[in-house]
Parts: structure tokens; C-alpha cells; sequence
């Protein structure tokens, strides 16, 4: 009796530990999830905007012509004050497909971040059910026992053939205790600002590509009239030696002259209008037509579009904030940055809560399908777990270099590409300045070869100059007259140059939807997007992470 008493005691004290052990386990659970939120930490570098050399003023601020005080570069083509352009501006805007190509773009950067915030949360979240039809091989290595005398034959026939149906949810949830997550996060935030920016710098192309076909479109129209009215001229000069060889005061040789730079000058016509055709073929694309006709849409002012003599250009260091490429570079850099982290954490352990919970039945002797949402049916298994890949053979490291080596790259390119926009404005600049003084001394060249030309006519009518007078006086003044007409598009081209340097033009999209909402539409009407496609407002500069205002994931 004794012993059996202390049996049935050592029995109950077992049992009433193990049930204590497995509350201990359970409750230790969310002790451990704490530990892991709360001691956890974030791998990587943070990013720091590389350093770059600023220089303090531009080369040519002591020209009379250049103003380094603060200037707003929003609608910097107003400055030609032609309404033609104006209204090409804008309708490039609404209308150019590389632009809506940039601005979809955002749309998917946005989708991209949606993911990475996705996994911050757990990563498997499944429904799973099914129905099987089971039919084991009698060779099975229990078969043997399951045909043994002491199994039933209904038993046994049924373990060898039997049906299954079972029900149940999965999740398993990886802890950021490194913060792999967030620093996926951080590189997904970082690239959809990149995207932002690469649609402004789209922009601030596609508004100096449009201002400048139209100053070639002006140009090309210009050197057209000039050739136009030098052919006139010259027939003129034709008729005049006609005469003077019927009337025997000239010589044969007079007129052959005339009929070769009346021809040579001709000839030059269908040459300059190829290039009018092709000039609004480009015009025609950027603004998202086929090519056709554009009389309507340049109707109203012509003549080359006419700079103003001074220009507004800051101080060097606003490029840092203005440029669209300037910025677009830094959050690759920024996002590249990131990714580092996110490598470093596939050195450590993973540390996950892993849990299913369901039914299973089967029709096994006397079990059936039906009994699967009964209580005893139930089955589940929830605990935490870790990976941790220890005989990686240094491809892990060697991808945290691989990295951080992008990373490198990224940074020296963002140098580069400051370094490259100070030059775009110096060189754009020295081209606007120098083109003026051309501009200057070719007004004068040119009024001076018209001058020469009206002499050297009257004299030959009068028998005082040969031909060869006019030939060289004509020439002179059709170089003259174009050059001084390439020179003043060549002048406004150069201030284009100048304020695309200086990344104005972008800041016309604030506060607008930069994708336009018949596209959404269609967008809409093939995928559910959400809230991504409702109108967004953007800030015109920021830091990191305070660039774009998200939609609610």
C-alpha cells in the first residue's frame, strides 16, 4: 500500500509538472517577442550626403549681364514674353507620353514601398484546406505490421486506404530584430523620392526641349525669309545683267555669275525647309501628336524668340537644392545606403514565431470526413524558431561588400553629377554671354553688308563696278544675314541652356496629380490601386523621408 501510495503521489507530482512546464513555455512566448522588439537593433550604415566641393560664386558673376540675387525659376520661359510658347508649354505638359511614363513610375515606386512596409508585418499569412483520396503501398515498411494478426482487418484495410480532409490557417512572422525591414523600408522610401525627382528632372527636359524646337522652328522660319528675300534680290541683280548684255555693257560672263548665286542661294531653300519639317516633327512629339501640321498651334507671334539682356542665376549652391538629378542621385545613394543593412542581417540569426491552427479527419475505421469541425478534430502547433545560415562559404559577406561597393558608386556618382551640373551652368552661362557680344557685332556687320550691297548695286547699274562687285557683295550679305539669324537663336538656345542648368521648370507640378486622371482611369479600371491613385501633393524640397507625403498603406 505504501508503495503504491508514493506511486500514485510521484504520478501526480509528473503530471502537475509537466502542465507547469508547458504554462512556463507559453508564458514565456511573449517574454521572448518583447525581448526581441525591444532589444533589437538596426545593422548598417545611416545614410550622410557626401561631401562636395560648392564653389562660392559663378566665374562670370561680374558681368553686367548676370544678377546672382535670388530668382524663382518656375515658368523661366516667360521671360521670352511669347504667348506662342507659353501655350506649347503647357500643352507638353498635359500631353507628353515621357512624361507620363516618369510619372507612372512613382505610381509603382509607391506599390514597391507598399511591399517592403508589407514584410515589416508577418511574412505568411495563409488559409489552406483540402481533400485526399490516400492509397498506401502494401509494400509500405509498416504494412508488415499492419497485417498482423493483432490489427483488425477493417482497420487495416482502411490504414492503407483512406480519405482526408483537413482546414487551417498559417502565419509565421520573422522578427525584425536586426531591422532587415527597415532598412528595406528606408531603401524603398529613399527610391520612390528618387522617382519623384527623375520625373522633375524629366520635366525640366521636357520644357527646354520644347522652348528650344521652338526657337529652331523661329530660327529655321528666320534664315527661310532671309534666303526667300536674298533669291528675290539676286533675280533682281539677274534682270540687271540681262539688260546691260543686250544693251552691250556687260559681259556674258556678268550673267552667268548672277544665274550661279541665284541657284547656289536657291538651293539653299530646300535644305533649311527639310529642317523646318523635321524641326515640328520633333515639336509634334513632344507634344504627344502624331506629326502633322502645327499652323494652329504656332499661330499668333513669330520672329526667334528674344532674350532678356540680363539673367537671374543665384549663387552656386542653389543647384544642391534646385536640381531634380542632383537630388534624384542622392536617394539612390540614399537607397543603396540601405541596402547594406539589409545584407548585414543575413550574418545573424532570424528570429520568427511560426503558428498553425486547424481541423484533419479522415473516414480511418470509425472517423469520419464529416467529424472535421468537431473540438477533438483540432490541431495546431505555435512556438518561436531560429535560422541562421552559418556555412554560407562568405557569400553573405561577400554581399555586404558587393553593397557597399554599389553603395561607394552611388556616391561618387552623386559627386559627379553636382560637379557636372556646375558645369552645365558655367558653360551655358560663357555661351549666353559671348553670344551677346556675337549678336552685337553681327547687327552691325549685317547693316553694314546691306549698306555695301545697295552701293555696289547702284554702281553696277550705273557701269561703275563690274559684277564680280555685286557677286562678292551679295554673298557677304546672305552670310551676314544668316549668321546673325543662327546667332540670335543660337543666343536664346544658350539662355535654355542656362536655366536648364539651374533645374528650373520642374516646379510647375506642385500641388498637381503627376499622373493625369484619364490614365488613372484606365490604370482603375484594370487593377484595384487603392488609395496609391488618389491625388497627391508633393513638396518642392526636403530631406530624406520628408520628400514625398505618402498615401495610407
Amino acid at each position: 500500500m505504501h508503495s503504491l501510495r508514493v506511486g500514485e503521489e510521484t504520478g501526480y507530482h509528473q503530471g502537475h509538472n509537466d502542465v507547469s512546464r508547458a504554462r512556463r513555455a507559453r508564458m514565456a512566448w511573449p517574454a521572448l517577442l518583447v525581448a526581441l522588439l525591444l532589444f533589437g537593433c538596426t545593422l548598417g550604415p545611416d545614410f550622410v550626403k557626401p561631401k562636395t566641393a560648392v564653389s562660392p560664386n559663378w566665374l562670370d558673376a561680374d558681368d553686367p549681364h548676370v544678377n546672382t540675387g535670388p530668382a524663382q525659376y518656375r515658368d523661366w520661359w516667360k521671360a521670352f514674353n511669347d504667348p506662342v510658347l507659353d501655350r506649347l508649354i503647357d500643352r507638353a505638359y498635359r500631353d507628353n507620353l515621357s512624361l507620363r511614363i516618369a510619372g507612372v513610375r512613382v505610381l509603382e515606386a509607391r506599390a514597391q514601398l507598399g511591399i517592403a512596409v508589407g514584410r515589416l508585418y508577418p511574412q505568411v499569412q495563409q488559409a489552406s484546406g483540402s481533400l485526399q483520396d490516400n492509397r498506401l503501398s502494401e509494400r509500405y515498411p509498416l504494412g508488415a505490421l499492419l497485417e498482423s494478426p493483432a490489427v483488425p482487418a477493417t482497420l487495416s484495410s482502411s490504414l492503407f486506404s483512406y480519405w482526408q480532409d483537413q482546414i487551417g490557417l498559417n502565419a509565421s512572422w520573422e522578427i525584425d530584430f536586426w531591422g532587415k525591414f527597415r532598412r528595406s523600408i528606408e531603401s524603398a522610401d529613399a527610391g520612390l523620392a528618387a522617382t519623384v525627382a527623375d520625373y522633375d528632372s524629366a520635366l525640366v527636359s521636357l520644357t527646354a526641349d520644347v522652348t528650344n524646337s521652338y526657337i529652331l522652328i523661329r530660327t529655321l522660319e528666320k534664315r527661310l525669309g532671309i534666303a526667300r528675300q536674298n533669291v528675290e534680290t539676286q533675280e533682281e541683280a539677274l534682270k540687271v545683267a540681262e539688260k546691260r548684255l543686250q544693251h552691250g555693257t556687260a559681259s556674258r560672263l556678268d550673267l552667268e555669275q548672277a544665274k550661279t548665286v541665284l541657284d547656289d542661294t536657291s538651293a539653299s531653300i530646300p535644305v533649311l525647309e527639310t529642317q523646318l519639317r523635321q524641326a515640328k516633327n520633333g515639336l509634334n512629339i513632344l507634344l504627344g501628336l502624331p506629326s502633322g501640321d502645327l499652323a494652329e498651334a504656332l499661330k499668333g507671334s513669330s520672329g526667334i524668340p528674344v532674350p532678356p539682356p540680363e539673367i537671374v542665376v543665384g549663387i552656386p549652391s542653389d543647384l544642391l537644392r534646385r536640381r531634380p538629378d542632383v537630388r534624384s542621385a542622392e536617394y539612390q545613394a540614399a537607397a543603396q545606403s540601405a541596402q547594406i543593412g539589409v545584407a548585414k542581417a543575413d550574418l545573424y540569426p532570424a528570429f520568427s514565431l511560426t503558428g498553425m491552427f486547424g481541423f484533419l479527419s479522415t473516414d480511418v475505421d470509425s472517423f469520419k470526413l464529416g467529424d472535421m469541425f468537431a473540438w477533438k478534430s483540432r490541431t495546431y502547433e505555435a512556438g518561436p524558431s531560429v535560422q541562421w545560415n552559418i556555412f554560407n562559404y562568405g557569400r553573405i559577406t561577400n554581399n555586404v561588400r558587393v553593397q557597399d561597393a554599389r553603395f561607394e558608386e552611388l556616391a561618387i556618382a552623386y559627386q559627379n553629377t553636382v560637379l557636372k551640373a556646375y558645369q552645365e551652368v558655367e558653360d551655358a552661362l560663357v555661351a549666353f554671354l559671348k553670344a551677346q557680344k556675337r549678336a552685337e557685332f553681327l547687327a552691325g556687320s549685317t547693316a553694314a553688308a546691306e549698306s555695301a550691297f545697295d552701293l555696289v548695286m547702284q554702281q553696277y547699274r550705273e557701269g561703275l563696278k563690274d559684277f564680280t562687285a555685286v557677286l562678292i557683295a551679295e554673298q557677304a550679305l546672305l552670310n551676314e544675314q544668316d549668321n546673325l539669324a543662327v546667332t540670335l537663336g543660337n543666343l536664346s538656345s544658350d539662355l535654355v541652356a542656362v536655366y536648364r542648368g539651374l533645374g528650373g521648370g520642374w516646379e510647375i507640378r506642385e500641388g498637381k496629380e503627376l499622373v493625369p486622371p484619364e490614365v488613372k482611369e484606365e490604370m482603375a479600371k484594370r487593377t484595384d490601386w487603392g488609395g496609391l491613385l488618389a491625388p497627391e501633393s508633393y513638396k518642392s524640397a526636403g530631406e530624406h523621408k520628408s520628400q514625398v507625403r505618402l498615401p495610407d498603406w
